[in-house]
């Protein structure tokens, strides 16, 4: 049977040039943080059109973050890669101590992250086959011996890169490090032969470089690419890129490193963006490269509160070299490109100004943090209550699990706030909102009574685990009656108020300084929490703490312009 011979239809090719017009005409605008708050060290892969990142969380639970995007631009938080008490917990370390800079990496249907669980048994790897999770159990890689471990493919072959101690551990200064590599069975998961030091110290080790860290290793034509942060994680931290013809070497510097820093810029510039390094490189929907980083955005001096954040901006590529370009005054706070944007269903905004209200009905949102572990049977979910936590007599001036929950300070300018129903039985029995740094530095807004009588009370932490400053206090009309809290970030200062009917707020406290709560003063490497918080300080309770509701807002004045 012969077939009719189909004539070509010319008809379509406009629709089809003009759809490849728009396509190509499509922009997007990259608003940075693409991540605004706590979220350190970030790595990220790029899968199909897929991407998955990863950050820090140090002791808190569940532990590692996994974010999914179409464009860059949009992250959905996913899972989380230690989301199983089984897996590992962080009781008795302090918050800023546990998981430092994971790395995630896929190969050959598999995804794998890295990462360090510091001060215990050191470096680990965990793989899925889906990126959202679960996760198998950490097994832990005792032959490499330092921090922030990455991995690289090529073929059957797989390398650890990390930072370890200097040759034959003797360091020529403080800071002194270096970048080793070692193979890892990919099937097996167990380091093969000896380790070998690619970078000595950093870029020029006349200079005296500092803390060579966060490596990663990629092939991009005929070259090896060796980059990693030097200069510390703080106002001289930088990023820096070595090449090489072979995997392991040798290696030499970009004689125009670092690629990327924000040092050498103004210090007094209208909202600095600082402290940028520990980056890693993914092609972008366009084709072109990006550089996926940390940085911070301190409201004076080196003071934030939001602690490290995740950054994006251009690569380009010059006489064979990654350099980023981010524009006149360094880093900048958005950057066209040109594909389209996609946006994820269901997902909270991550940048920018935003606000919403998590509820506590069916499923703790993924990112709500526990401190070190979770423990389920200590809270409840329901439509009528909300979320309902156990009191214990844990508190969070020490290093155990208490009734906490929490979720990221994510603005410099903004507002926490929640609906508390709670009847405190005597004075140590305290529930509200805290705003938390660390186990030294947190602000405590909370519902207890005093001489038999419900007050409402601002608490200041010390030194002492056992004892708090009372900043203000002010009667409430009843024991168990509904009471609104809220705390506002104004910058350099925190206000408390609260409220008996809803609607009407009375300022309980403004002008409260921010900086006791910054990295600046704190020390460490986290970032603030707003958290739902019960205790009985010391003593045990049967008594409960209900919030109804979380509500967030930010609002940034960089991004009114």
């Amino acid at each position: 049977m012969r077939l009719p011979r189909l004539k070509p239809s010319f008809a379509i090719l406009p629709a089809l040039l003009l759809r490849s017009f728009m396509l190509s005409a499509q922009s997007i605008e990259l608003t940075n943080p693409i991540l605004n708050g706590f979220y350190p060290d970030p790595s990220v892969i790029r899968v199909g059109t897929d991407y998955y990142l990863v950050n820090s969380t140090f002791s808190y639970f569940p532990g590692i973050p996994v974010f999914h995007s179409k464009d860059l631009k949009n992250w959905q938080q996913i899972g989380n890669v230690i989301s199983r008490p089984s897996q590992m917990n962080f009781l008795g370390d302090r918050m800023t101590r546990g998981l430092f800079a994971p790395a995630i990496e896929y190969h050959n249907g598999t995804y794998y992250v890295t990462c360090t669980l510091i001060d215990h048994k050191g470096n680990f790897v965990v793989t899925a086959k889906n990126p959202a999770g679960p996760w198998s159990d950490p097994i832990f890689l005792p032959e490499v011996k330092g921090i922030d471990p990455s991995l690289y493919f090529e073929g059957s072959k797989a390398y650890v890169i990390y930072n370890s101690d200097p040759p034959n551990n003797k360091p020529l200064y403080d800071g002194h490090r270096s970048i080793k590599m070692i193979e890892l069975d990919p099937v097996k998961l167990q380091t093969v032969g000896e380790a070998r030091i690619l970078v000595n110290g950093g870029v020029d080790l006349s200079k005296k470089p500092v803390w060579i860290e966060g490596p990663h290793l990629m092939k991009r034509g005929d070259w090896y690419y060796l980059y990693a942060a030097e200069g510390g994680t703080s106002v001289n931290h930088t990023e820096v890129v070595f090449r090489s013809k072979a995997p392991l070497g040798p290696f030499v510097p970009y004689e125009k490193n670092p690629i990327l820093s924000q040092r050498e810029l103004p210090k007094d510039r209208k909202d600095p963006i600082t402290s940028a390094g520990h980056a890693q490189f993914v092609d972008g929907p366009d084709g072109k490269t990006y550089a996926i980083f940390l940085a911070v955005r301190p409201y004076e001096g080196n003071f934030y509160n939001t602690g490290r954040e995740t950054f994006i901006v251009p690569v380009e590529w010059k006489d064979e070299w990654p350099v980023t370009v981010p524009g006149p005054n360094g880093v900048q706070y958005s950057y066209p490109a040109k594909f389209p944007e996609v946006k994820q269903k269901d997902a909270l905004p991550q940048s920018g100004n935003f606000s919403y209200t998590l509820t506590f009905e069916k499923q703790l949102d993924p990112a709500l943090l526990f401190m070190r572990t979770v423990d389920s049977t200590n809270f409840s979910l329901s439509k009528a209550k909300g979320l309902t936590l156990k009191l214990k007599p844990e508190t969070v001036a020490e290093l155990g699990n208490p009734a906490f929950i929490g979720k990221r300070q994510q603005h410099l300018y903004g507002s926490a706030e929640t609906e508390l129903t709670f009847a405190a039985k005597s004075e140590n029995e305290t529930a509200g909102l805290v705003v938390f740094q660390d186990e030294k530095h947190f602000y405590y807004l909370c519902k207890s009574v005093e001489g038999g009588k419900p007050v409402v009370q601002l608490l200041k932490s010390t030194t002492d685990a056992k004892k708090s400053e009372l900043l203000a206090q002010a009667p409430l009309k009843t024991a168990a009656g509904k009471v609104q809290l809220r705390i506002n970030a104004d910058g350099d200062t925190y206000s408390f108020r609260f409220s008996e009917d809803g609607k009407n707020y009375t300022l309980l406290k403004d002008k409260v300084d921010t900086r006791f709560l910054s990295t600046q003063v704190a020390g460490g490497f986290i970032g603030c929490l707003y958290g739902m918080y019960g205790t009985s300080a010391g003593q045990p309770t049967t008594n409960t703490a209900s919030f109804k509701w979380l509500k967030y807002a930010g609002n940034d004045p960089m991004y009114k312009k």
